[in-house]
């Protein structure tokens, strides 16, 4: 018998502005057959395991929490085609703003989680993926909140498990006590930050694209950083 779904509080945003025609177009025809596999608990209340292999075709496997509106995934799947990139994003406009650029860019190395990166989480094989991403995450900047951030033990636990020992697990943010949490938390989770075998932690890493995240970030004054960690 399968285990009872656990509670799990949310407290993003799923839901903007109504989509247009087009958006909501990507979202009936496109998402369906981008799907990483059975994620959703009333799919796959057993929990059983991705198989990656199938859906990748045996590529190296990244993963990409929370995509914003799909630059940066998109980018990556353009310029490594030889990996899959599984992508993560409860905020559906901004799935939907991804479909679009998948269809623009015509790349097939992608999948897309609508939903709970937790979910996705239970179901990731472990030590299945080679690089992760969390780009400009929710800042949540009352300190009342900061316990809902990613760089939590709820979240760095079950991330550790899906990586492959010496994957890459890369943060940027330009939110000063988001870098003080992550430089805190994330070693105690088992993982090395690389800052001394870089050049500078304040630079992009070569194969940056900005994000209209990090594009907001400068016009406001405040400095990215980014931060390279690697599973021990």
């Amino acid at each position: 018998m399968a285990d009872a779904k656990p509670w799990r509080n949310f407290y993003g945003r799923t839901k903007g502005k109504g989509l247009r025609a087009s958006q909501e177009a990507y979202i009936e025809e496109d998402l369906a057959a981008l799907s990483p596999g059975a994620v959703d608990w009333d799919v796959n209340p057993e929990r059983h395991p991705l198989d990656l292999g199938a859906r990748f075709g045996g590529r190296p496997v990244w993963l990409e929490i929370g995509f914003g509106g799909g630059e940066h995934m998109v980018h990556q799947a353009q310029r490594t085609p030889g990996v899959g990139i599984i992508g993560c994003e409860p905020y559906i406009n901004g799935v939907a703003m991804l479909l679009g650029k998948i269809r623009a860019a015509g790349i097939e190395n992608l999948a897309v989680h609508p939903g709970d990166v937790r979910d996705l989480f239970d179901v990731l094989p472990e030590g299945s993926v080679e690089k992760a991403f969390l780009l400009y995450p929710d800042p949540w900047p009352k300190k009342k909140h900061w316990k809902r951030r990613f760089v939590t033990p709820q979240f760095l636990g079950p991330l550790r498990r899906v990586l492959k020992p010496g994957a890459e697990f890369r943060v940027a943010t330009d939110i000063p006590d988001y870098v003080r949490q992550t430089l805190e938390e994330v070693p105690k989770a088992g993982f090395e930050w690389l800052a001394e075998k870089s050049a500078d932690w304040r630079e992009p890493w070569a194969d940056w694209i900005s994000t209209r995240y990090e594009e907001k970030a400068l016009r406001e004054g405040r400095v990215p950083h980014y931060l390279t960690f690697r599973r021990r």
